[in-house]
């Protein structure tokens, strides 16, 4: 009876010690066959079947969700279809797994930029002018895009439109 406690106490420290996990991949290990679909994501985004990639590229995310450039080249095509909220929630998850990645950056910020958030954008920038400090093409591609402005034409009602409520 006395030893009991003893015993529960030096079990109780001896489960809390880590256990490496057998088989584990580290995290710059991208299962080959999300990398397969992420391919055929890109080929068919840059064919213009916007449908067909994002369900590539849904697939790779589901064979393996650290894939990164899964979560960019999906960003891209919701900025085709003018979902920028939702290309910034994709460049949020890539930026979780690499807060340095260029492409998500770049694509975050340009997304800002649609939605008309420029300080957030050039907090964005500012990000990137950091990890590019020699220069890259995706700062050059997000300046470019905060001195253009929105693309989106503001959409103003015609004169003596009454305004909705």
């Amino acid at each position: 009876m006395r030893l009991s406690p003893v015993v529960l106490a030096l079990g109780l420290a001896a489960s809390s010690f880590a256990v490496p996990v057998i088989g584990q991949k580290p995290d710059n290990q991208i299962a080959p066959k999300s990398i397969e679909f992420q391919q055929k994501g890109e080929a068919a985004f840059a064919a213009g079947k916007l449908m067909e990639a994002d369900d590539a590229l849904e697939t790779a995310l589901a064979v393996d969700p650290r894939n990164r450039g899964a979560f960019v080249t999906m960003a891209r095509v919701a900025m085709k279809q003018k979902l920028f909220g939702q290309a910034i929630r994709l460049t949020n998850k890539a930026l979780q797994l690499e807060p340095t990645d260029r492409d998500a950056l770049s694509v975050q910020g340009t997304a800002m930029v649609e939605l008309g958030a420029d300080a957030r954008a050039k907090e964005v920038l500012a990000k990137l002018q950091k990890v590019c400090a020699s220069g890259c093409p995706q700062l050059a591609e997000l300046n470019a895009a905060i001195t253009r402005g929105p693309t989106l034409a503001q959409a103003k009602p015609p004169a003596g439109t009454p305004k909705k409520n």
